[in-house]
């Protein structure tokens, strides 16, 4: 059986991937909305500016803002 993968695709202000904070990846997307509700402002600390969640390598929803804090 194929599991489907969910992870973030963390980027800066200028669009650039942030590498230094890679997404875990999940098996399901509340699990996967769960962990960025969770750890959002060390994402944001770390430099990453928004965030879109991947489904199998597919962009599933729009982006996520992560404001400075």
């Amino acid at each position: 059986m194929i599991r489907p993968r969910w992870e973030w695709a963390l980027e800066d202000a200028a669009g650039a991937a942030v590498p230094s904070v890679p997404s875990p990846v999940f098996t399901a997307q509340y699990d996967a909305e769960q962990w960025l509700g969770e750890h959002w402002r060390e994402l944001a600390a770390a430099g990453a500016a928004s965030a879109r969640l991947l489904h199998d390598g597919t962009q599933a929803a729009p982006s996520v803002a992560l404001p400075a804090v």
